[in-house]
């Protein structure tokens, strides 16, 4: 049950937060990267913890989610595509995922087979993964940009969705928020309903970590070389890499975000588009959010921040509260980090929020 305060959700603790650790060997450059999209500069917060005998364990909690994620190829605005989707029968609503950055859509797995669960399979979920963020490089090593991708995804509603007769909802994490909300300027007709999760809106200008991202990703020098250097991990066998990834960035990560690892962020495509989208980002984003289109649109927004987030840090979340105060604010208090679809508990988790969400949201637009 969520407990409400001043509009503002407050949510219970399910599971202790999750560790990492830096590796002893020397890949510190794809550690960097990642703490773009899937970890946060937090302390761990040790919080109080529900103990009680009959506590699922996160593998009963994952046992309950629907395996029936299907994985295709599309092409959309030219460019090859890779999509994730489940299909019901009689949907009552579209649920339309953006990832972050990494765009890598096979990171998600784990939770879109659990917001399928958590909706009754009322809902058809699909979610598009980021231009050339793919396992193979299609686009013959072409760099996309922040517009680029919006593009992309508006296109995809246009032509892929465009038969599509129920309401639409889209989920985005990071920049996939940022993405969300122009998708939504775009797509006003279709959509009902936009939720963000630790969103990626504005530039914080006190994050040390998103200064030096910002520098690499400036440096078409840097940027090369760094992804180069990643990318001379695909000399290691399939089986050996995931054991490296899994001692050293991804402890404690599902099996699912270390396969992504493993198969996507050891192509030089991938990390040179994950570096110029970012540098894109950071001009874009240097701009302060569109107030006027959020105070416009706030019965239809919703955010979900974490606890000591650079990409999303909590001022962000009393800015919005100020400037579009009818918009649904959440903070998550559970130790997740912004990389919350690497542990199974974070997806169940998110999932089982974005969830309730979207149900309180339809209920009020019968």
């Amino acid at each position: 049950m969520f407990a409400e305060k001043c509009g503002h959700r407050l949510l219970p603790s399910i599971t202790p937060s999750l560790r990492c650790y830096l590796p002893p060997i020397g890949v510190s450059i794809l550690q960097l990267i990642n703490s773009y999209s899937f970890s946060s500069s937090r302390r761990r917060y040790r919080l109080n913890r529900v103990i009680a005998d009959d506590m699922e364990s996160e593998k009963e909690l994952m046992n309950k989610a629907k395996r029936n994620v299907n994985s295709r190829l599309c092409r959309v605005s030219g460019s090859m595509t890779e999509v994730m989707e489940i299909q019901a029968e009689n949907p009552k609503f579209h649920v339309l995922f953006i990832p972050g950055n990494p765009g890598v859509v096979s990171f998600y797995k784990d939770f879109l087979e659990s917001l399928n669960e958590f909706l009754d399979g009322n809902a058809s979920i699909t979610a598009i993964g980021q231009i050339s963020h793919t396992s193979k490089d299609w686009e013959s090593g072409k760099l996309f940009s922040l517009q680029e991708q919006i593009d992309h995804k508006v296109d995809f509603i246009r032509r892929e969705l465009e038969g599509v007769k129920v309401p639409i909802v889209l989920v985005g994490h990071s920049i996939g928020s940022y993405i969300s909300l122009e998708m939504l300027k775009k797509c006003s007709e279709k959509v009902v309903y936009c939720i963000g999760l630790y969103p990626f809106l504005t530039l914080n200008q006190q994050s040390t970590k998103q200064s030096v991202i910002g520098k690499l990703a400036a440096s078409s020098v840097l940027s090369a070389s760094a992804s180069f250097l990643i990318a001379s991990l695909r000399l290691l066998p399939l089986w050996a890499a995931r054991r490296l990834v899994s001692s050293s960035i991804g402890a404690g990560w599902s099996d699912t975000a270390v396969q992504a690892t493993c198969t996507h962020l050891r192509q030089y495509h991938t990390m040179r588009n994950v570096l110029y989208m970012a540098m894109t980002e950071f001009r874009e984003l240097a701009a302060e959010p569109d107030w006027d289109f959020m105070r416009e649109n706030q019965k239809k927004l919703a955010f979900l921040f974490g606890i000591d987030d650079h990409w999303g840090p909590l001022q962000l979340f009393e800015e919005i509260s100020k400037q579009a105060p009818a918009t649904s604010l959440s903070i998550e208090r559970e130790g997740h980090t912004h990389g919350f679809c690497c542990t199974v508990a974070g997806s169940v988790w998110v999932a089982q929020h974005v969830a309730t969400l979207i149900k309180d949201q339809l209920s009020h637009l019968q």
